[in-house]
């Protein structure tokens, strides 16, 4: 820390910043190195990612080798905390799918440092980044997905157990990069089908803690966004969230609720479900219609035919919405897909046969591992007194809040958890951020006001706000409420 804040107040320029060092550049470059091989692979350091702006964390990305007979490898993007990073804790990000990309979603569209710029050739700043809490890991899981990949044909068939399991291997020598970290708190985090690959991933963590007579994980809390649990139970609370939201009408939305048994429900072979109901649900779809985001009903829809255009004009393709740039996603595939990121991101080293995409086009995942109940997983994380949080931005409608909320209240009266914090607000600069109620001290169920299915993305402030009080062990605000009269 000392070498590298004496480096930042003699040589601050430009040249320093984007690695082009001359003059005395031969002090500096070896100054650099001795930080970046204090515990951490040079080899992975990211100097500057292309139109990057100034920054003094590090980052590192590259691969690790999961399955070297196979050929098998994961690709990684670590970014350390901004302030402090030797004595904060690491929270692994996982996003969901399955198949869709953590680099390219958690950490440059919802909750890393970086945000495409409007034309999709630069970064700006997110100042609302997770890394002010803690060190930040993205991988992208499983192979296939992003840059990972296999020179094996056959595991891009993948599903939860095979994906689980290449994660804790992933894990194991990702701390073989970055052994510092070994004994460093860790979270895990993630959204959306991550409600499947987080808790099994924690579940395989705390059996080899179980079994190893050596190195054990520093295990401290899972906390998952809008997570999939229970597939029968979380797609009926959708078409509830399409009628109390006055997306569909109530005869539609009667016929779903009388005809429709979802009762054992699966997502390869919807059996039980009459003429009636499938008819209902298809106009359900129908009247909601392509114009409306799932993942957020109330922001405007991005088109993808105009933005992609401006983005090959150099234009800017930025649209905003309530706050939010829509168009994102389509900017940051761009970013992704320049030769030059890629170099500086140690991405790509076999040269793909195909672009970077959010989500994969080359997995082959397990239908049936959809219908997987995880609540007895997360029983028993939270029988290991590992505290687990579950929270649901409330403009969602693909993985409503209406059956997480149900889910955590179940699982609470499994484990004959007693509510130790009532169901109530909690606040945020001021504002009401959410509603969340706690079991037993180690059960959360959080809402986060206005936030869509990628809460980061929708509401950065309250995202951070509550992942920063989850790593730290901290209740969310219920009694900060300021008179609306003075």
């Amino acid at each position: 820390m000392i070498l590298r804040e004496w480096i930042k107040e003699r040589f601050l320029s430009e040249e320093l910043e984007m690695g082009m060092w001359w003059l005395g550049g031969f002090l500096i470059s070896v100054a650099l190195t001795a930080v970046a091989v204090n515990g951490y692979p040079q080899e992975d350091l990211v100097v500057s990612l292309p139109g990057q702006p100034k920054v003094w964390f590090r980052q590192f990305a590259g691969y690790v080798d999961v399955d070297e007979k196979a050929g098998r490898s994961l690709f990684y993007y670590f970014v350390e905390a901004e302030k402090d990073p030797d004595t904060k804790p690491l929270a692994l990000w996982l996003n969901g799918g399955p198949g869709c990309s953590s680099v390219g979603g958690g950490a440059f569209t919802e909750l890393g440092p970086f945000y495409p710029t409007g034309d999709g050739r630069a970064l700006r700043r997110n100042s609302m980044s997770w890394n002010r809490a803690s060190n930040l890991l993205f991988v992208e899981s499983p192979v296939g997905v992003g840059w990972s990949y296999s020179n094996t044909t056959l595991d891009y068939r993948r599903g939860d157990a095979s994906t689980a399991m290449d994660m804790h291997v992933f894990m194991l020598k990702w701390y073989e990069k970055f052994p510092e970290l070994k004994s460093r708190e860790l979270f895990l985090t993630g959204e959306s089908y991550a409600g499947h690959y987080i808790p099994q991933l924690a579940d395989l963590l705390l059996d080899h803690n179980a079994h190893s007579t050596g190195f054990k994980f520093n295990l401290k809390g899972v906390a998952i966004g809008n997570p999939l649990l229970k597939f029968n139970q979380d797609i009926p609370s959708s078409y509830q969230f399409f009628w109390s939201h006055g997306m569909i009408s109530d005869e539609i939305g009667l016929t779903i609720m009388d005809e429709c048994d979802f009762g054992d429900y699966t997502d390869e072979s919807p059996h039980n479900v009459s003429h009636s109901c499938n008819d209902a649900l298809a106009e359900a779809s129908s009247i909601v219609s392509e114009y409306i985001d799932p993942y957020d009903v109330i922001l405007d829809v991005c088109y993808p035919s105009i933005v992609e255009q401006e983005l090959r004009l150099r234009k800017m393709a930025t649209k905003i919405s309530l706050g939010v740039d829509v168009c994102m996603s389509y900017e940051r595939a761009f970013y992704f897909n320049l030769p030059e990121v890629q170099k500086a991101l140690h991405a790509n080293r076999t040269n793909l046969p195909y672009s970077w995409s959010m989500c994969s086009d080359v997995l082959n995942y397990r239908d049936s591992d959809v219908n997987i109940n995880i609540i007895p997983v997360l029983k028993k994380i939270a029988q290991h007194h590992i505290p687990v949080w579950v929270f649901s931005g409330d403009q969602d409608s693909v993985i409503p809040l209406l059956s997480s909320r149900t889910l955590v209240r179940e699982l609470a009266q499994d484990l004959n958890f007693k509510i130790t914090v009532p169901y109530g607000a909690w606040f945020h600069k001021g504002q009401v951020a959410g509603w969340a109620t706690e079991y037993g001290n180690l059960l959360t169920f959080a809402t986060v006001r206005a936030a869509s299915h990628m809460v980061p993305y929708a509401q950065p402030s309250r995202a951070l706000h509550l992942f920063s009080s989850f790593v730290h062990g901290r209740r969310l605000p219920n009694n900060t409420r300021p008179s609306i009269d003075d």
